[in-house]
């Protein structure tokens, strides 16, 4: 591993937001209308039985309906949605692979249970490589990415305008693993009033901003601090520089350095038969073979050589 320290330089991205709220805040719609000034072509992947089709009549958007939620499934779902070419993908909600069917808890507690010695610990040792795995691929999506979250819901009794003691809905903490929020540039957090309150933000513009019912300004927003920067290589540009025909070992080797200084080597993509790896592997793939070739061609070359200096020994004997 490269260990030489450089300048850092600020690159063009794409956006990494999170939206927690408890239910009925517009998690959904919020997405949807950040979505849509985000990109044109947008995915979402729906856990929540189909709702967000009930927006359909007032955002473009395909839809993937999902009913069990193990975090392979969802690397699957990013690997499919980035060969297709989609501009921003929604998760909603990201929750449901934490505690839905299938998913994180679901995946420790069966593994807890096969394993038996070691308890809990032993399950979160065996199902944590496939949250990384999903979280690492959710990041290098090569396009924008939204995600929802449940949040815990409680009650609070305030007094109104009038003095009257009113309950009022409030969320707490996300419905996902400890510290979730630290892997996303921007993380909002909406009331049941539909008022999105900035907590965490990467872009200083926007750093504890509070927008009611937010529109289209939040996504302009966002897109003027990404795109204020050097431009970027995309996954997609790894891929086909990594699938090149005359690509060599050593080529193939400092790619895969880039794109791991570039955080990319989780990146959830398709090979020629539609499998599901990770940048990174599909780098080592074909670097692998790339070598192996080198070493076919090297003793191709040699035995050549071999053949002609007998020729030539043959001749001046004769």
């Amino acid at each position: 591993m490269n260990l030489t320290f450089t300048t850092a330089t600020k690159e063009q991205a794409k956006a990494r937001i999170a939206l927690a709220g408890p239910t009925g805040s517009g998690k959904t719609y919020t997405a949807l209308v950040t979505a849509a000034g985000l990109g044109e072509r947008v995915a979402l992947i729906d856990t929540e039985h189909g709702s967000a089709a009930k927006y359909a009549d007032e955002f473009a958007f395909d839809t993937l309906p999902l009913t069990t939620f193990q975090p392979t499934t969802l690397v699957d779902a990013l690997a499919v949605a980035a060969h297709e070419g989609y501009d921003v993908m929604i998760v909603d909600s990201l929750s449901h692979f934490w505690s839905g069917t299938g998913g994180m808890l679901e995946q420790v507690d069966n593994a807890a249970k096969r394993l038996g010695a070691g308890g809990s610990f032993a399950g979160w040792k065996e199902a944590r490589p496939q949250e990384r795995a999903m979280i690492d691929a959710l990041l290098a999506y090569p396009g924008h990415l939204i995600v929802t979250m449940r949040t815990k819901t409680e009650y609070v009794v305030e007094a109104d305008e009038r003095g009257r003691k009113v309950p009022r809905k409030i969320g707490l903490k996300p419905e996902q693993r400890e510290g979730i929020e630290y892997e996303f540039d921007i993380v909002g957090d909406l009331d049941h009033e539909n008022t999105l309150v900035i907590s965490k933000s990467r872009a200083k513009p926007l750093s504890g901003t509070v927008l009611h019912r937010p529109g289209p300004e939040f996504a302009e927003a966002v897109l003027d601090w990404l795109e204020a920067g050097k431009p970027a290589l995309s996954v997609s540009d790894y891929v086909t520089a990594a699938t090149a025909p005359g690509a060599s070992h050593e080529e193939l080797r400092d790619l895969y350095e880039e794109a791991r200084r570039h955080n990319l080597l989780g990146a959830a993509v398709l090979d020629d038969a539609g499998e599901t790896h990770t940048l990174g592997q599909l780098i080592v793939r074909h670097g692998t073979a790339a070598a192996r070739n080198r070493v076919a061609e090297d003793i191709e070359s040699g035995a050549g050589t071999r053949r002609e200096n007998g020729t030539e020994r043959k001749e001046k004997s004769a």
